[in-house]
């Protein structure tokens, strides 16, 4: 296939980052691999951390509420990216580990922007929660279809996380960031849908 007619790819955004973040949770995989801890318990400990940063947005008054958000957000996406290669490396790959992978990730968005119904009105978070997910189903799809998952942004699973911090740490960022969240991910499912198409 010719350069002028190369499938269309989503940018990669702060997903790109990956590999770096993933060396960075070296020491922390071996750590689990010595302790045999389960990866459904990682993935399980994520959503635990996107409740808590739930709790924190609901409770905490802003400014102070992004003490917390920011590092439970840190560990949320640290479980997200060592659940899957904790299953890999300790050989416990499988189906439902998948399931509770891709689940576990959700919830834990979701857990989060709860938080939310105390700073902006519901139908905005309503619409921020809906379109988070869209750009995971798009991917999904694509995957059940046979093609490589695709990931990246522009408002891809980071980004997101790093909107809360901001609706955490600046009063009266809910409103405006809760609209980038909803905006950005509905286009970022549309970019995904397009690069499948292209395949």
């Amino acid at each position: 296939m010719s350069a002028h007619h190369a499938p269309y790819a989503p940018r990669q955004g702060l997903y790109a980052l990956k590999p770096w973040y993933a060396a960075r949770l070296t020491s922390v995989l071996a750590l689990l691999v010595r302790r045999h801890v389960h990866p459904n318990r990682v993935s399980a400990a994520g959503v635990v951390m996107g409740a808590g940063a739930g709790v924190a947005l609901a409770t905490l008054p802003t400014g102070a509420a992004a003490l917390a958000v920011a590092p439970l957000l840190a560990l949320r996406l640290a479980a997200a990216n060592l659940d899957g290669n904790l299953a890999r490396v300790t050989g416990r790959r499988s189906r439902w580990g998948s399931v509770v992978n891709e689940l576990g990730d959700r919830a834990a968005e979701l857990a989060a922007l709860v938080g939310c119904f105390w700073l902006a009105p519901a139908w905005l978070v309503l619409a921020a929660m809906l379109a988070a997910t869209l750009p995971s189903w798009v991917a999904l799809a694509g995957a059940a279809a046979g093609h490589d998952r695709l990931n990246g942004g522009p408002v891809g699973k980071t980004e997101r996380c790093l909107a809360l911090v901001g609706v955490a740490a600046v009063p009266g960022a809910a409103v405006p960031l809760l609209a980038v969240v909803a905006a950005g991910s509905a286009v970022t499912a549309v970019r995904r849908a397009i690069a499948l198409r292209s395949l």
